[in-house]
């Protein structure tokens, strides 16, 4: 079952929070499904760049809390916070709502599963060698104190007349154990040759243990090891 699965919709509401946190009565509830559809969609588009890993979104009657997780909060943010601003007002007429963005750094990129599987993606669009780029980030994300991480690449693969799959992996990826906390990337290449998928997975071990770590760093007065500061507009 774990093996067929998005992982992190296979742990949602068990070991994952949801990405979107509110209530509605049946009459609401699907245009305020697709509003939020229209907010991520909208905000992936014009920050490409930017390294958006995650977007939550919570609301209450009136207002939006959008959390955006970035790996380049810099790209969102702007000079004395002009483009954060200015992001504001657009989703305000986008939906008809009262907006507040909430900007939380991502402080290592190779340990978010999005991020790898987009960054392989711009290379295999830059007509990067598959095998070269998959050792590569296989090696990267290994360094960033990482339990196990898989790839997997579908398509054309190096201009082949057919398509194919390819997977690789290091370390251990237990994906049918809800403790373990796994992450979960996807990502498409639009390359000369056709579209190419990317699949990563890595395994950041127990969720537990994350949580004694924070709880232990706190006690100590240390700074956790995935801090996470937080913008508010």
């Amino acid at each position: 079952m774990g093996q067929k699965v998005r992982p992190t919709g296979f742990r949602v509401g068990i070991t994952e929070a949801w990405r979107s946190r509110w209530f509605a009565t049946k009459r609401e509830f699907g245009n305020l499904l697709i509003e939020d559809f229209k907010i991520r969609k909208f905000v992936k588009t014009k920050y490409s760049l930017a390294g958006i890993s995650k977007i939550e979104i919570e609301r209450t009657r009136d207002h939006v809390i959008v959390h955006l997780h970035t790996a380049r909060p810099g790209i969102i943010i702007g000079r004395k916070g002009q483009e954060v601003d200015r992001l504001k007002a657009e989703l305000e007429d986008l939906t008809g709502r009262r907006m507040e963005l909430k900007i939380v750094e991502i402080n290592n990129a190779n340990r978010n599963a999005l991020l790898v599987a987009e960054d392989i993606a711009l290379q295999l669009q830059k007509r990067g060698s598959f095998r070269r780029t998959i050792k590569k980030v296989l090696d990267t994300v290994m360094e960033a104190g990482v339990y196990g991480v898989k790839v997997q690449l579908s398509g054309r693969l190096g201009g082949a007349e057919m398509s194919r799959c390819e997977k690789a992996s290091r370390g251990s990826i237990p994906l049918s154990t809800l403790r373990k906390h796994i992450d979960y990337g996807f990502a498409q290449a639009t390359t000369a040759q056709g579209l190419m998928g990317v699949k990563v997975w890595i395994n950041l071990g127990d969720y537990s243990e994350e949580e004694a770590n924070d709880g232990a760093n706190a006690k100590a007065g240390q700074v956790p090891q995935k801090p996470k500061r937080s913008h508010k507009r």
